[in-house]
């Protein structure tokens, strides 16, 4: 009884321990990610400004920059916008296509899956700016693509004036599909293959097999990979400013670029702020609905 009374201060000492070891880490958390959005938050409420008079005198304007917001109307296409990229670029492009590579690379020799993935990874590594002026010099009046559509007759298009939403998109998936591919490859490595070879002795087709044995034993990681994908592309600004700087007109003016516009092109802090917390209030409801389906 006497040596447990006796011990158990240090073993108190002992159960805190850890605590000491984490400190660093939670004062660079607090310091480079919860005071930036602490303090973002408090300027959303604000009439920053880096010209004229708001410049001067910072005032507390209340909730003046949402109800602008939510009055206005280059807002609501800018949403349109983004969710019209958010689902052709990441839901659909970069998940589909990068399942269907990782698929067709299972089972395949070492020398295919090498090169198929230096191919792809390709595209990955590259700098978003470098990307962008590549799929630019791609799509564009006198590009690579319609070098190739006049050398069979037709008629050259203007990709980033007719339909400038899809080379966004498309560029996107371009620049993003080898992500999702390494995701699915390592997950459909650990698919065992003798349930796979069970089904085949079965008579199970090729189509029953991926849809009723590697899909439901893949489903988390498709909703994980689902999840950080959708953040990533939330956050797509250079690749778009590049390409069209969010035009013609506001036809590609997704959030990050009306929140830039809007901050540092009219100077508005204020209310580029109050836009950029739309943009992250959409990525938690959406991490949300994707935890909660994981469920």
């Amino acid at each position: 009884m006497s040596s447990l009374t006796l011990n158990s201060p240090h073993r108190k000492r002992n159960t805190y321990t850890w605590l000491y070891f984490l400190l660093p880490s939670i004062a660079i958390m607090m310091l480079f990610f919860i005071y930036p959005i602490l303090l973002t938050f408090f300027y959303s409420f604000t009439n920053l400004a880096l010209t004229g008079e708001s410049a001067r005198e910072l005032k507390f304007i209340g909730l003046d920059n949402y109800t602008r917001m939510f009055q206005d109307p280059a807002v609501r296409i800018s949403i349109w916008n983004t969710l019209i990229f958010l689902f052709g670029s990441a839901v659909i492009g970069q998940q589909v296509l990068g399942f269907l590579i990782a698929l067709l690379m299972k089972h395949k020799n070492k020398l295919f899956r090498r090169v198929v993935g230096t191919i792809v990874l390709a595209g990955w590594v590259t700098p978003e700016i470098v990307s962008a002026l590549c799929l630019y010099s791609f799509f564009g009046d006198n590009g690579t693509l319609n070098a190739i559509i006049t050398s069979f007759g037709l008629p050259e298009v203007t990709w980033l004036f007719t339909v400038p939403m899809l080379t966004i998109i498309l560029a996107n998936i371009w620049n993003g599909t080898a992500f999702s591919m390494l995701i699915f490859q390592a997950a459909l490595d650990d698919v065992p293959s003798e349930i796979e070879e069970a089904a085949v002795v079965d008579g199970a087709s090729r189509w029953q097999i991926l849809t009723r044995i590697i899909l439901p034993y893949i489903k988390d990681s498709i909703t994980t990979n689902m999840m950080l994908v959708t953040l990533q592309t939330l956050g797509v600004f250079g690749l778009i400013y590049a390409m069209t700087g969010g035009g013609p007109g506001t036809s590609t003016t997704t959030l990050p670029i009306f929140m830039y516009n809007q901050a540092f092109i009219n100077y508005q802090l204020g209310y580029g702020t109050a836009i950029s917390l739309l943009l992250l209030l959409i990525g938690i409801v959406l991490s949300l609905f994707y935890i909660r389906s994981m469920k």
